[in-house]
């Protein structure tokens, strides 16, 4: 069995302490998937976006045709009682999740009205940002007709999670992912950057992946700092030949790539000013 690091969930008015079993084998979010979540993060007694990331879980879990229960303010107002459960500088997961418990038509829609919700909370240390290496997945990210992409979905990970294995079985960290079009869309767990002589370039929004909370937040310090920042479509070749790849995303926030197939990349200027910048800002600066 795993051994969890300390954990509080919220469910059905009371806080369970650890990994509290909370679905059976007919539950519809276990068994077809009917499951939305968000991730926040809480580290060096800050909580950036919160409010950001309990809106977003509301809407993905519309877009799964699920219910939510409760505004975003009632979940930010959860998990301000779940951080007083940690240590003040804990490291933190912050995890809102929807999920239907019955199906409806054919029993594979899920049964809106039996939506359920959790928050877990769970430490969870902030990786050093040392840099990772990626490589180039053969997996691809479905196009929005194809999956429901408008949604923090977690049927869309089993692909992230063969996207990693593959990467890791060649020796790699993590991924480049292209969109259903060949254009490169984000890392297999992260939205990404690359920088060419002092601009900052990163793949436009299209459907195919999250336009992600941290990723817009970058980008809007960047742009207000005077670093022009370029939404288009990207593909390898600009990788491989760029000045600098760094990742935005809630688990590690600005992190950089320091290898890219065959060929080491140092982190650089735009790199430290785009983490610079999330730093300060999470902090009220």
């Amino acid at each position: 069995m795993a051994e969890w690091s300390k954990s509080w969930t919220w469910i059905e008015g009371e806080w369970r302490a650890g990994n509290p079993a909370i679905a059976g084998p007919r539950t519809h979010g276990l068994w077809l998937g009917s499951v939305a979540f968000d991730g926040a993060r809480a580290f060096e007694g800050v909580t950036p976006d919160l409010d950001l990331h309990c809106a977003r879980v509301n809407r993905s879990a519309l877009a799964l045709g699920l219910r939510p229960m409760h505004s975003p303010r009632e979940i930010c107002d959860l998990v301000a009682d779940g951080l007083s459960r940690f240590a003040a500088d804990a490291e933190l997961y912050i995890r809102p999740m929807y999920w239907a418990e019955e199906g409806g038509f054919f029993a594979v829609a899920p049964l809106p009205e039996s939506t359920r919700f959790c928050l877990c909370i769970y430490e969870s240390p902030m990786p050093e940002p040392t840099g990772f290496s990626i490589t180039l997945s053969s997996r691809r990210r479905p196009a929005p007709d194809m999956a429901p992409t408008d949604a923090k979905a977690a049927c869309l990970y089993p692909n992230s999670a063969r996207a990693l294995t593959e990467a890791r079985d060649k020796g790699f960290d993590n991924a480049l992912v292209a969109d259903w079009q060949g254009n490169i869309a984000e890392l297999a767990t992260a939205n990404v950057f690359l920088a060419r002589d002092g601009e900052v370039h990163t793949p436009v929004p299209n459907g195919s992946f999250l336009d992600g909370i941290t990723r817009q937040r970058v980008i809007a310090l960047l742009r207000a700092a005077g670093v022009a920042v370029h939404e288009r479509a990207l593909t390898f070749e600009d990788f491989l030949s760029c000045d600098e790849i760094f990742a935005s995303g809630n688990y590690t926030k600005v992190s950089p790539v320091t290898r890219i197939e065959a060929r080491e990349i140092q982190p650089g200027p735009l790199y430290r000013k785009a983490r610079e910048l999330y730093w300060a800002f999470a902090h009220g600066k």
